[in-house]
């Protein structure tokens, strides 16, 4: 239009696509226990001679109780775990955190490589990627055994965190960090209904709109 070769802008009538957020999954309770019993039903032995059961549980404990993303999960370093808690590099702050994990979790993921290796879940041999694609099928394995509904992924392991750390009070900004979202803005689209302070602060504003003579 502007060098007079068209006397119209024809990307008028071009209408931007309409974005909507996948809901937040996370596992139940009684979910989390099918996946954990479907672990033990793992097939146990692979063509290494390891134990499948026990690093396939591990690696789902981990998931669970860090919020990790499959690939940090999957190339996670030896000594990023020191005395019980996970350290953590976030990306919002630049500042590092240390995430304790539960004592069962330490555990599981501490003894099921020899202590010579740098990582727990993979030789460090290839690309991340490829062994990211493993991991991902065997816990969708694992999501066939434990017979979940829904989407079967494993980011549903870092959503089942972070709302069970907002359904109990803690600070959005704090998930935020652990997250290591870049900001609380993320944190917020994905997570808002679950933030126990603002559900709270609802649920007492309609409540103070009852009126007792209708009771």
């Amino acid at each position: 239009m502007s060098s007079k070769w068209l006397d119209e802008n024809p990307a008028k009538g071009v209408k931007p696509p309409k974005v909507t957020t996948p809901p937040t999954l996370p596992f139940s309770d009684e979910e989390m226990a099918r996946i954990l019993k479907a672990c033990d039903q793992y097939p146990r032995k692979n063509s290494l001679g390891l134990d499948n059961r026990a690093r396939i549980k591990a690696f789902v404990l981990l998931l669970r109780y860090s919020g990790l993303r499959l690939q940090d999960a999957t190339t996670l370093e030896k000594v990023r775990l020191q005395e019980g808690a996970l350290f953590l590099y976030t990306q919002k702050t630049g500042t590092p955190v240390y995430l304790p994990l539960p004592p069962h979790a330490v555990e599981a993921i501490t003894t099921i490589r020899p202590a010579s290796d740098e990582r727990f879940f993979w030789s460090g041999l290839g690309h991340p990627r490829s062994a990211m694609s493993v991991w991902d099928r065997s816990l969708r394995r694992v999501f066939k055994l434990a017979k979940i509904e829904g989407r079967h992924n494993a980011h549903r392991f870092r959503d089942t965190f972070a709302t069970s750390l907002l359904s109990k009070g803690v600070p959005l900004e704090t998930v935020s960090v652990l997250l290591g979202h870049q900001s609380t803005r993320v944190t917020e689209r994905h997570y808002s209904p679950w933030v126990r302070a603002r559900q709270d602060a609802l649920v007492a504003a309609v409540q103070a709109t009852w009126k007792t003579e209708f009771a």
